[in-house]
């Protein structure tokens, strides 16, 4: 049987740092909450200038990641037979881009002209998204091999947050923990045996739907991010994982404890929520969560893209290695939750 395997992860982070610190300063109103402190978030990166003095969008920091990973890859650009960008931003200088796609114009300047192309949005769920179907792609010998890749430039809604908050509990403070990034990630085919993907499985909880809704602005010009923090960070929507894969694993003769995974990755959007969400997976599951990896404190909330900037940082680090097993949790609006499984093998980063 025919299924996928991690070949090559890449990322991108500009160079600019801003503290929470420095981010909140620049509030007109006293920020009720120690921001730092409620979020985990110390830090993000912005936008700034990339290496050939172009300012940063959603395009170069998505071109700049898949670059990285196919540097780091034994494939050319023009090997692929697939490209899949998952941005939730699409910005390329001044102009928000629906046509032609993402994929289109990445594919294009990476110079993998012989690939299929063509953009999924799932919200923060958007690269594992791209990596289900990707995924689905090889597995019926479709593909041999693709690229998913994500650039998210969404730190405008932190310059709206920061000049229209103006009372104590604002549905822009989430906004506030943002940070630029890219990533992105070379699956192909492999066998059934060894390393690989060994299962990807993603549900939407629409009637959560309205809790978090990126958008123009209600205020003013830019691009804003409303979020009832208090109804989307309980225990009924941390349960849409818990109760999906706790399923998932029963049909299969499993148990979490019995999967033994060396790792988990969350998504990057708050370390408090994090903790409160494993003592309930470890409540549900009847067994204890393993070793979190995180880049939270120091890149923020990268959107789409956090699952594979944490796995490039704990690739590129040696916290993890060939033969270790992850778990890759996301948490997205819409509402998304599921669950990735991999066994890694020799990643190119």
């Amino acid at each position: 049987m025919v299924r996928s395997t991690i070949e090559a992860v890449g990322a991108y982070l500009p160079t600019t740092e801003l503290t929470t610190t420095e981010l909140l300063s620049r509030l007109s109103v006293e920020s009720p909450l120690d921001l730092e402190k409620v979020s985990g978030v110390r830090a993000r990166r912005v936008r700034g200038v990339d290496a050939e003095g172009r300012a940063e969008d959603s395009f170069t920091i998505a071109l700049a990641a898949a670059r990285d990973a196919l540097r780091h890859s034994r494939h050319a650009p023009e090997d692929l037979d697939v490209v899949i960008s998952c941005s939730i931003t699409r910005t390329r200088g001044a102009d928000f881009c629906l046509e032609p796609s993402f994929a289109l114009m990445l594919r294009n300047e990476l110079g993998a002209t012989a690939a299929q192309h063509f953009d999924v949005s799932n919200a923060c769920a958007g690269m594992l998204t791209g990596v289900l179907v990707l995924d689905r792609l090889i597995r019926s010998g479709a593909v041999r091999r693709g690229l998913v890749v994500s650039g998210e430039c969404i730190t405008p809604i932190s310059d709206t947050a920061v000049r229209e908050i103006a009372q104590k509990y604002d549905p822009q403070f989430a906004s506030l923990t943002v940070g630029d990034a890219g990533a992105a990630v070379v699956l192909e085919a492999t066998g059934d045996e060894g390393p690989g993907l060994d299962y990807v499985e993603l549900n939407t909880s629409a009637a959560f739907a309205k809790l978090c809704l990126g958008m123009p602005s209600d205020r003013g010009p830019g691009v804003a991010l409303y979020t009832d923090n208090r109804a989307m960070h309980n225990e009924s929507r941390y349960l849409l994982w818990t109760s999906r894969q706790r399923e998932f694993l029963a049909a299969r003769g499993s148990s979490f404890a019995e999967e033994d995974y060396d790792y988990i990755i969350h998504h990057q959007f708050s370390g408090p929520a994090v903790e409160l969400i494993d003592k309930i997976a470890e409540r549900e599951f009847d067994a204890l969560m393993p070793p979190r990896l995180a880049v939270l404190d120091k890149y923020g909330n990268t959107a789409s893209t956090s699952h594979f900037v944490v796995l490039h940082d704990a690739l590129r680090s040696g916290a993890i290695r060939p033969g270790h097993r992850v778990l890759l949790v996301p948490a997205a609006s819409g509402v998304v939750a599921g669950f990735l499984s991999v066994t890694l093998g020799e990643v190119g980063v």
